[in-house]
């Protein structure tokens, strides 16, 4: 069995939740030590925030690739070792993994010749000593929204521990000490002052800016201005939002001394992120999009986005994780009720808990913004069910829209004894508890498609 769990079986779960910190510092030394720092030979870069932190990840990454550096990556989707064979899947469900298996991959990624290292970085990671001893040489904020505050139980120590990845690229000297900065957000400043030479992007704020866009359901074009240059940028990610990540992947260019047809290039020469505005087309006149957005600020913008190049109807089918921040549920639920003409409330990863209080406290929120059981809003547990009526009610000029899984490959939800066990820390590796069933959205969603027009 493994050391942690057994801890956890013994100790207090608030005295735990106090000490799990120093065990991950102390494991990360370790770790480090053991592998003798395999990062201090690669120019890492790190990205953190609430949303967008893959696709910003994986602009960054493409940029490099596009202009023959030697670059691997890890993010939430996906990684490349730099070995020359490109994505693989992340076989985990974590961004940034455990302090042991984080430094056994760098071995292997400084094995393959890579010198850059595209690193997704989550808060659990940084307020948990997890990458602990990596050399970053440049930071990237996305945005800071509500998000983990079961694990972070406030809005102030969740923003402290992204702050951190700030903090400790500040500290290496040898790195270029460059932190770049959403300006749009609003703890912009906080990010900025924690580092030595801050740059900040924006579409209408910041030292980067985006003028004369242009956008449709496949990207968008636009000028990017900053300190009298000017780059005609062409990104295939649809979505404002997706505008923002390239202006902060540019300013990455520019640090590491990048010219403007390399930028022009790096950005152009992404066409897709998996599980990020995926559209799926089997023929139908309506739209279906695969997306990620779990949180309730995601589904502000992704909700808002939608609505510009949707002609009819906004069909929304979500969830919420269990063992995740119960908060943000009811405020989903308000926020899809407000945009969405019709919301389906289903499973995402509903872990040892009770999937229908979950669907409930949705529901709460939908129907504070006007929405009505059985009438434009509908409690679906079944993540496959729930898709294959939105799908059937869709008409011509819709949009369904299927968020929360993405790339996610798998569905967990409750095994035999949860409802006995649901007072125990979460531990979703006890089949008693958790079953792992595999799901892939966009997989379903074509099943789906299929069936409506061919019966």
């Amino acid at each position: 069995m493994n050391p942690r769990r057994i801890v956890k079986k013994i100790i207090p779960r608030e005295l735990f939740r106090k000490i799990e910190p120093y065990g991950h510092l102390l494991e990360a030394i370790f770790a480090q030590t053991i592998y003798r720092f395999p990062a201090r030979k690669l120019k890492v870069i790190g990205v953190t925030g609430t949303d967008g932190k893959t696709s910003t990840s994986t602009l960054i990454h493409q940029l490099l690739v596009s202009n023959n550096f030697k670059a691997a990556m890890m993010t939430t989707i996906s990684i490349d070792y730099g070995d020359g064979k490109g994505l693989v899947p992340n076989p985990t469900r974590l961004t940034t993994v455990s302090a042991f298996s984080l430094a056994k991959s760098m071995v292997k990624i400084k094995r393959s010749g890579a010198e850059w290292l595209v690193l997704e970085t989550t808060s659990h990671a940084l307020a948990q000593h997890r990458v602990w001893g990596i050399p970053y040489s440049i930071a990237v904020m996305t945005n800071i929204n509500h998000e983990h505050l079961d694990y972070h139980k406030t809005f102030e120590n969740y923003l402290d521990a992204k702050r951190q990845l700030f903090v400790q690229t500040n500290s290496y000297k040898k790195g270029y000490r460059v932190g770049i900065v959403n300006a749009e957000d609003r703890n912009a400043s906080i990010f900025a002052n924690s580092i030595k030479y801050p740059i900040t992007y924006g579409i209408n704020k910041g030292d980067i800016t985006a003028s004369s866009i242009k956008m449709n359901s496949s990207g968008s074009s636009y000028v990017a201005k900053i300190a009298g240059d000017e780059y005609q940028i062409n990104c295939h990610l649809p979505g404002s939002f997706n505008i923002s990540n390239s202006l902060a992947a540019i300013l990455v260019g520019r640090t590491i001394g990048l010219n403007k047809q390399q930028i022009e290039k790096g950005i152009a020469d992404l066409k897709a992120v998996e599980g990020r505005m995926t559209y799926v087309d089997e023929g139908q006149d309506f739209g279906v999009i695969v997306d990620y957005a779990h949180t309730p600020d995601s589904f502000k913008v992704i909700f808002n986005e939608v609505k510009k190049i949707t002609k009819g109807k906004i069909i929304c089918v979500f969830g919420s994780a269990g063992r995740r921040d119960e908060a943000k549920r009811a405020a989903q639920g308000s926020i899809a009720g407000r945009f969405c003409d019709i919301v389906i409330a289903t499973e995402e990863d509903d872990r040892d808990v009770d999937g229908l209080e979950i669907l409930n406290q949705i529901a709460s929120g939908a129907i504070e913004s006007g929405k009505k059981i059985n009438h434009d809003l509908f409690l679906i547990h079944d993540r496959e069910k729930a898709i294959q009526a939105a799908v059937g009610m869709a008409k011509s000029g819709d949009m369904v829209l299927l968020l929360g899984k993405g790339h996610e490959k798998s569905i967990l939800s409750n095994g035999p004894e949860a409802a006995h066990l649901r007072g125990l820390l979460q531990d979703d590796d006890d089949p008693r508890r958790v079953i792992k069933r595999s799901f892939d959205e966009v997989t379903v969603a074509r099943k789906c498609l299929k069936k409506r027009l061919t019966s």
